[in-house]
């Protein structure tokens, strides 16, 4: 399976060389390409050539702005995505429901509810094809079924949107925001997964020092067992 990091930068103001598009990933195996997510920055600069299918981890506008004017592919989304998405114009509209596995091709895709938005639900995605198993989640504060949704994975695509700062907020009892670099590393100890990357990059390593970030996570990773790293634009990882 090869990941290709298409974009990798958060909803910010900030954009550089190595950190301009929005977050979007493409898994490619056996023939088959699946995009995941499209950002306000891809509305009409879809990778070539066009993916074979577009989801959707939630409707946030720098997930879904690119689908403003329609897709060429069938998008999966959830429920919650899909009732933000109503009015544009796409016109072969999958349903998915959580933990139901979709296959297309020999790439199956199990959707996991997490914590970020209680106006934008969010899910992550358990990816595997042939024997490699990743778990991508580019907007997460919590994950519920963490066992389930990490268990066996090689490689955990995480959030990169607060490296030290706390974006995490409680609001009628839900959990809002981003979980620090630091949290998530911790989940992958305890979850037995070796190795992190991690996208959706915040001001902190977009805006900021990109190298004194990268020291911090691949030393917290070290502390914890992991093998700790960032992603960049265009960056490709076969597992």
């Amino acid at each position: 399976m090869k990941i290709t990091f298409l974009g990798t930068r958060g909803y910010i103001d900030f954009r550089n060389q190595r950190h301009y598009m929005h977050t979007a990933l493409l898994v490619t195996y056996r023939g088959k390409r699946i995009m995941v997510d499209c950002g306000e920055d891809w509305l009409g600069k879809l990778p070539r050539p066009t993916p074979h299918a577009l989801f959707i981890t939630h409707a946030h506008p720098d997930h879904i702005g690119g689908l403003a004017a329609g897709a060429p592919c069938p998008v999966y989304a959830t429920e919650p995505s899909w009732k933000q998405l109503h009015n544009f114009p796409i016109e072969q509209r999958e349903l998915i429901e959580p933990r139901r596995a979709v296959k297309l091709g020999r790439i199956r895709l199990e959707a996991f509810p997490v914590e970020h938005s209680i106006r934008a639900p969010a899910f992550g995605f358990r990816i595997s094809a042939g024997r490699a198993v990743l778990f991508y989640v580019p907007d997460v504060v919590y994950i519920p079924e963490r066992e389930q949704a990490l268990g066996g994975a090689q490689l955990y695509i995480g959030d990169g949107a607060t490296v030290v700062r706390s974006f995490v907020r409680k609001i009628s009892g839900a959990l809002i925001g981003h979980a620090p670099i630091r949290t998530q590393l911790s989940w992958c100890r305890k979850e037995g997964v070796s190795r992190a990357i991690f996208s959706h990059c915040g001001s902190e390593i977009v805006g900021g020092d990109e190298n004194e970030a990268l020291e911090k996570i691949r030393a917290w990773g070290k502390a914890q067992s992991v093998d700790a790293d960032l992603a960049w634009d265009g960056r490709e990882v076969i597992l």
